[in-house]
């Protein structure tokens, strides 16, 4: 049996962020809940790959800034997700 490497404490929040939108997608509409999955996919997986895992102020800003966004999300009277892209 594999052992698996125990998650600290941010990459659970992390974890149970991802898990919150993917739970919060399912109450949309089925159109809007595959572009929900999408745009959080990429979102967190961009995330993943660009930002300095020993960053831990920006990664908890992310996590703020995420729990807000998953909170406003989870209104019924919102029905989506829009994005913003800026060129840096």
């Amino acid at each position: 049996m594999a052992s698996r490497t125990k998650l600290s404490g941010i990459q659970r929040q992390v974890l149970s962020l991802y898990r919150g939108f993917l739970r919060t997608a399912r109450l949309k509409a089925p159109e809007e809940r595959r572009r929900i999955e999408t745009v959080v996919s990429a979102e967190f997986h961009e995330n993943a790959r660009n930002v300095d895992h020993r960053n831990f102020v920006y990664i908890e800003y992310l996590l703020r800034r995420g729990k807000r966004q998953l909170e406003q999300l989870k209104n019924p009277d919102i029905t989506g997700l829009s994005t913003l892209e800026v060129n840096k």
